[in-house]
């Protein structure tokens, strides 16, 4: 079985490192691309010559395109419309969970402040979606 990969969006360096311990003090292995703004991401995800993740984290707040944008562009192609997205973000505003929900992501997160709380959340999705989710087979 290929390794399964993560695409971590995220443009704070402190939240992307944050998210990288976290995920490495829980044993997840998976391979993890990084994009550090809305445009960079919806590039790699709607390049074909690039493998799909297997699960998107993405942040709300970044440049160039916003993260609720990259959602809606994600759902509107064939390519990665049925892709497990979580929102993962700090942001705790009803408009964004309401929002996020209605252009299709899969979760919403908030990011815990303590770093204990984020590991187990880290923990917790990573054995969710990588492990136990079964997604639809890819077009």
């Amino acid at each position: 079985m290929p390794t399964q990969l993560i695409l971590l969006v995220e443009d704070n360096p402190d939240d992307e490192e944050l998210t990288l311990r976290a995920l490495r003090k829980q044993n997840i292995a998976n391979e993890i691309v990084v994009a550090r703004d809305g445009a960079e991401a919806v590039d790699y995800l709607t390049n074909a010559d690039k493998p799909l993740p297997n699960l998107v984290l993405l942040d709300l707040n970044l440049p160039k395109i916003g993260g609720l944008q990259v959602l809606q562009r994600l759902r509107s192609e064939a390519r990665t419309q049925y892709l497990p997205v979580v929102l993962l973000t700090s942001s705790d505003e009803d408009r964004d969970l309401i929002d996020g929900y209605r252009l299709g992501a899969n979760s919403y997160v908030r990011k815990p402040v303590d770093f204990n709380q984020f590991v187990e959340a880290v923990r917790s999705l990573g054995l969710y979606w990588l492990v136990l989710n079964q997604v639809p087979p890819r077009p």
